[in-house]
Order: C-alpha cells, then structure tokens, then sequence
C-alpha cells in the first residue's frame, strides 16, 4: 500500500423533489431588503412642492463659489428642510388635520343639507317660471321687435362698385 495519487470523486444522489426542499429555506432567507415606502401623493398634487437645491442656489458660469462651499451649503439645505419640514408637522399636522376636517365636514354638510335642496328646488320651479318668463318676454319685447322690423323693412342698402 503506498500512497495514493488518485482523487476519488463524491457525489450525493437525490431526488428532484428531496432538493428542491432542502434549498427552499436558504432560498427564502433573503437578506433585509426593505420595501417601497407608500405613495402619499398618488395624485401628484404636490408636484410643485418638489424643489431642489439647485431649484433654489444656482450659481452662473461667471460666478462659482469654492467647491467645498458649494457642497456645504447644499448639505446645510437639505437638512434645514429636512428637520425644519419634521419639526413643523410634528407640531402643526394633527391641529391642521383636525381644523381642516371641520372645515370639510361644515362644507360638506351645507352642500348637502342647504346647497343641493335648493339646487334642486329651482330646478323643479324652473320650467313653469320659464313659461311665465316667456310670456312675458313675448308681451314686452316681441311688439318691439315686430315694430322696428316694420320700419327697416323699407330700408335698401345698395353698394356702389
């Protein structure tokens, strides 16, 4: 017996069906991915208020600051508006949900309750008032028309070339 040169080779045999649910755990464990915050704008309502730094700070060709002073000061933007847009919603969100719900709900409760009954009131008034309207519309004003229609009768308007 001396040493062996010859490498044996190893192999696991196993069904289809056996592998395919060994690998299903690992396959499963995906690292922590994180997930597409929620469109709070699906509207696009709010398009406007989508600004940029370079919206606001714009610099010409002729005229450019130092480059470190150009990065800092963009930094020093996009966290002003970040912590004072925070700061701002935290104290003001829930009292401007809360006002703007009244608002809405009185709104909505005059447009129900007083706006739409009277809509619709004059909408079934106004075909007998149309009639009345009518009338009176042929009793004044169709004399007037019937007479200057008789006295431009005799008018003739020739053109001379």
């Amino acid at each position: 017996m001396g040493v062996e040169k010859e490498r044996s080779d190893t192999s696991i045999i196993m069904d289809e069906d056996e592998f395919n649910r060994s690998i299903e755990p690992m396959l499963s464990k995906k690292g922590k991915t994180h997930a597409a915050p929620p469109d709070r704008d699906p509207g696009d309502i709010n398009a406007h208020l989508k600004v940029g730094f370079e919206d606001v700070i714009a610099e010409p060709r002729s005229a450019h600051s130092l480059d470190r002073v150009w990065i800092g000061s963009h930094a020093v933007f996009e966290v002003a508006k970040y912590v004072f847009y925070r700061v701002l919603t935290t104290l003001l969100a829930v009292p401007m949900a809360f006002l703007l719900g009244l608002v809405f709900g009185v709104i909505a409760c005059v447009h129900i309750w007083v706006v739409m009954p009277l809509i619709q009131s004059f909408l079934m008034v106004l075909p007998s008032g149309r009639v009345v309207w009518r009338s009176l519309m042929d009793m004044c004003v169709s004399p007037l028309f019937h007479s200057m229609g008789k006295c431009f009768s005799s008018v003739h308007v020739e053109t001379a070339y």
